[in-house]
């Protein structure tokens, strides 16, 4: 909650009116952008299974069965949630124009899935639950349609330990841009010998 416990009245020499109600936005509301950034979090720290479930406990399809208590799309991110300080606690609002929903896209895709633009390349660079046996993505990227496949045979959450591109092995986790044509195919292998990953800022 942002500005707990809320402000119920303010000094009119601050400011004349308390613009929203208590437990609604920055009056002791909840801000869902940092559920996005918590997922991040987990991927940077190699915490694969418990980046998912916070990924999976933050998605609106996890709340389909409160559908009259967030009031909002089951396929969209709000931006905000009234907290318990409100007198409709759990609803959620401003959809389709929220930050919220962009954090949640970029955590999925750049950190979990781990597809990640660099200056000189593509890095890839998963963190997923260990469970998983991969997964597979088209991503359009500098002009150039790439189709990659990630595969986890020895079921752990985070290390690339080679990539293919177009069947010939290289040693990096990030893919010169030299050498991706349009229609490259990738594969990438998780393992425990773990190719080193350049550190990337959020």
């Amino acid at each position: 909650m942002l500005c707990a416990p809320p402000f119920q009245k303010a000094d009119r020499n601050i400011m004349s009116s308390v613009v929203f109600l208590p437990g609604i936005k920055e009056n002791a509301g909840i801000f869902n952008h940092t559920q996005g950034w918590g997922v991040i979090a987990e991927t940077m720290a190699a915490n694969g299974d418990r980046a998912y479930e916070y990924c999976k406990a933050s998605i609106p399809a996890a709340y389909n069965d409160k559908a009259e208590i967030r009031q909002s799309e089951p396929y969209v991110v709000g931006q905000t949630t009234y907290s318990n300080y409100s007198k409709r606690p759990g609803n959620t609002r401003v959809s389709w124009l929220s930050g919220a929903g962009t954090w949640s896209y970029y955590a999925i895709t750049q950190y979990m899935l781990g597809i990640r633009p660099q200056y000189d390349g593509l890095l890839i660079d998963p963190c997923i639950k260990h469970d998983w046996d991969g997964f597979t993505v088209e991503r359009r990227w500098r002009n150039k349609n790439l189709y990659i496949e990630v595969k986890n045979p020895q079921h752990i959450c985070k290390g690339i330990e080679y990539i293919e591109v177009d069947g010939k092995r290289i040693d990096s986790a990030v893919i010169p841009e030299k050498i991706l044509k349009d229609g490259s195919r990738i594969t990438a292998v998780l393992g425990k010998n773990a190719l080193s990953v350049p550190v990337t800022r959020v």
